[in-house]
């Protein structure tokens, strides 16, 4: 194993240990920074040149670019939280159209899980007001 195939790995367990707090800070404040963003896409740059990913990194790029476009739409409805529109475009830049779809069945799943333990009361929602909302980024650092 090469020294830049070691420290890509690396990247991948700073990256988990990121999202971790992110998510964790979101479930609890319903909050998520801006500069947690800026270092998970900066990880994303970082483990993308030392795996060698970088030669398809642009479609990545392009992907998440669409899928950001896509969930403005969604955001100006009131139906997507800003926060929530942000770490979802740094998902989709880490994993690509390729790994789009288990990404989704993923997050549909982590996002029903949450749904059903803030029914039961076992976690927290944020009432906005007729309407319930559950924090996102738990969901997407699972998935």
């Amino acid at each position: 194993m090469t020294l830049s195939a070691s420290l890509s790995h690396v990247v991948l367990v700073i990256t988990a240990a990121v999202l971790f707090y992110v998510a964790l800070t979101d479930f609890k404040e319903f909050k998520i920074r801006n500069e947690f963003i800026v270092v998970l896409a900066g990880l994303f740059v970082v483990h993308a040149l030392l795996s060698g990913r970088w030669v398809s990194a642009h479609w990545n790029l392009a992907f998440a670019a669409l899928m950001f476009c896509v969930m403005l739409y969604f955001y100006g409805q009131n139906l997507m939280g800003g926060g929530d529109v942000k770490i979802l475009t740094v998902g989709f830049l880490w994993v690509g159209f390729r790994c789009a779809l288990p990404f989704a069945v993923l997050l549909a799943i982590f996002a029903a899980l949450h749904v059903v333990a803030a029914r039961f009361g076992w976690a927290q929602v944020q009432q906005v007001g007729d309407k319930k909302r559950i924090p996102l980024a738990p969901s997407i650092a699972g998935a």
